[in-house]
Parts: C-alpha cells; structure tokens; sequence
C-alpha cells in the first residue's frame, strides 16, 4: 500500500483552525462543510485522493479535533482501500 504525507501547518491548534488546516492539509473538496460532522465524514471518505494510506502529521490542539480525527483514522482501518493515520510529532 503507497502511503502519502500531510502535513498540517503548525500553530492549528483551536478548532475552527484545525479543521481548517485539516482540510488544507488533505485537499479537502469544495463542498466541505467546515464543522466536525463534516471533518469525520470527509476524513472517512478520502475518495478525491488517490487509494493508499494517508498519513497526517499534526501536532493536535483542541481535544474534539482530535477525538474525531482518531475516531475516523480507527474507522479507516476496517474497510477500504484509503486508510488514515494521525501522527503526533515530538
């Protein structure tokens, strides 16, 4: 399986601008709606990138963020052919 790095910019650390430069990182779609909901069912989609595993690399920041990030890595993990991994650096 081809893995893919991502790497959101570093200081993303409140909500509204973690999900945000999530969806930088990722090259989220123009319909993404920009709240949680949307963050985990993009997350659990990634289908306008290519098959493989995608790597994020975040430092995190606000707890729901990550709560929903690591709920739909989780989710990836059990079926598909794009999985997503959250890497914490440090």
């Amino acid at each position: 399986m081809t893995a893919y790095l991502h790497r959101v910019r570093p200081g993303a650390r409140d909500r509204r601008d973690a999900v945000a430069a999530i969806a930088e990182a990722l090259d989220f779609p123009d319909w993404f709606g920009h709240n949680l909901d949307a963050l985990y069912d993009s997350l659990t989609d990634l289908s306008w990138l290519p098959a493989g595993e995608h790597v994020l690399v975040w430092e995190g920041g606000d707890a729901e963020v990550e709560a929903v990030v690591r709920d739909a890595a989780a989710r990836t993990r059990e079926a598909g052919d794009r999985r997503l991994t959250l890497v914490r650096p440090g």
